[in-house]
């Protein structure tokens, strides 16, 4: 079986694009010509100083997924995401991906009336293409952002696409869940979200699978616009299991009076890598920006993060927390930029890391780029073990240890998911919190 250094060529990026538009045609093949000249990230820049891709990523091993499409019958998909999809609290839509491929998608019917579409890209490229041409690849995650944005571009095989129209208000969360079942296989999907002008939307994306003997490649590039005063709120749930590595590319762009407001979860796979960039592009807009991560083993998280304060008056707050056990390891790497004539910017950064082992380690550096006056901006980090007080005060109540050591660690990360309670979320991610603790000695 051929790697995927030697799938990957011109030849593969054309059979990816048979039947698509020229203008997408054009896209990446540009897309593809952007990774052959760009190099593969290593140790030397700042941004990748502690995740080796030389140890941590094998490409020469991955192959492109051969998965062909499944039929949307819940009856013979993987049991794992039935349990998944059946935990969910109420939703305005559903969308299943299996092994890259839209096999199910449902919106509710009065908003569709209204306007809201909720589909996959290319199924998009049907019936929007205006609407994708104008988003897909351009403002937000040109292919130019880096050597993988570049390959997801260039070889995407399905992603979402999801529209509301100018003043619609999704009351329950459009829920996305995915499936990925190949050893040795890589996989390119893309998400793409619209929000017009007034309108408000929750979208929630879950991506699991089981443990792998072999390493998989799962690539998502992520594009978000919200138009004036839109509210957005952005979730992914990653709980892939052992020997995938995890990388997402996700871009945010706020206009005037919007709030877009992101959480990342970061439970599973041996390896994640997420970049995630918040522009503040109008005046007024805010973006709130939540993460949280919990690892054991040999698991390494590494998050790059940056707001960029474009225009007047906006504001950003960002709070990622983490626990690491066994010989797990979270990077975090964060900037606030604020550039010139974002005068009044409102904008801070916080990173705590909470180690459960004397093996876990824990690297954070928040930075400031400020080239305003008139500004309030902060950053701070922690690295610390758990709350011995705390502990003891719950012990002397009468609780063993292992119950005192969840309360603590679940007491640390709840705050995260309290500034951002989607249903079915937070059931989710304690439960598995939980799990991993219950591997705590």
């Amino acid at each position: 079986m051929e790697g995927i250094t030697d799938a990957l060529n011109a030849a593969a990026v054309a059979r990816t694009a048979e039947g698509e538009p020229a203008w997408l045609r054009e896209r990446r093949e540009h897309a593809w010509d952007v990774y052959e000249r760009t190099p593969l990230p290593t140790t030397r820049l700042e941004e990748w100083r502690y995740t080796d891709l030389r140890r941590k990523l094998d490409l020469d091993a991955l192959r492109l997924s051969e998965a062909e499409l499944a039929p949307d019958d819940p009856e013979v998909w993987p049991e794992r995401l039935r349990k998944a999809m059946a935990e969910d609290r109420t939703a305005s839509g559903h969308l299943v991906l299996l092994d890259g491929h839209v096999v199910h998608t449902d919106i509710d019917d009065e908003l569709a009336r209204k306007g809201v579409v909720l589909k996959s890209l290319h199924a998009a490229l049907e019936s929007h293409e205006e609407l994708v041409r104008e988003h897909l690849a351009t403002a937000a995650v040109p292919p130019e952002e880096g050597k993988f944005a570049a390959l997801n571009a260039a070889l995407w095989n399905d992603g979402i696409f999801l529209y509301v129209p100018r003043g619609v208000h999704l009351t329950d969360p459009v829920r996305i869940t995915r499936w990925v079942s190949e050893a040795g296989a890589a996989y390119f999907s893309r998400v793409l979200i619209v929000a017009e002008e007034a309108s408000r939307v929750s979208y929630v994306d879950e991506v699991i699978s089981d443990d792998f003997t072999e390493q998989a490649f799962v690539s998502n590039a992520v594009e978000v616009i919200a138009r004036q005063a839109a509210q957005v709120q952005f979730v992914s749930l990653q709980r892939l299991g052992s020997g995938v590595f995890f990388q997402s590319v996700q871009r945010t762009l706020a206009d005037r009076d919007s709030k877009l407001d992101t959480l990342n979860v970061a439970l599973g796979a041996s390896v994640s890598r997420v970049d995630l960039n918040a522009r503040l592009l109008g005046p007024g807009a805010n973006s709130d920006m939540l993460g949280l991560y919990f690892g054991d083993q040999n698991q390494h998280f590494d998050f790059n993060t940056s707001q960029d304060h474009i225009a007047p008056n906006t504001g950003s707050d960002l709070l990622y927390k983490g626990a690491l056990d066994g010989s797990s390891r979270a990077v975090f790497r964060g900037i606030i930029r604020v550039h010139p004539g974002a005068q009044r910017t409102d904008a801070y950064q916080t990173n705590r890391n909470l180690l459960l082992s004397g093996k876990a380690r824990a690297d954070s550096l928040p930075n400031l780029e400020i080239e305003a006056d008139d500004v309030k901006c902060s950053h701070g980090a922690t690295v610390g073990e758990l709350d011995a007080e705390a502990k003891f005060y719950l012990m002397s109540r009468g609780l063993d240890r292992i119950t005192a050591e969840r309360l603590v660690v679940l007491g640390f990360l709840g705050e995260v998911l309290a500034k951002l309670p989607l249903g079915g979320v937070i059931e989710k991610v304690t439960r598995v919190i939980e799990q991993k603790l219950a591997n705590h000695a």
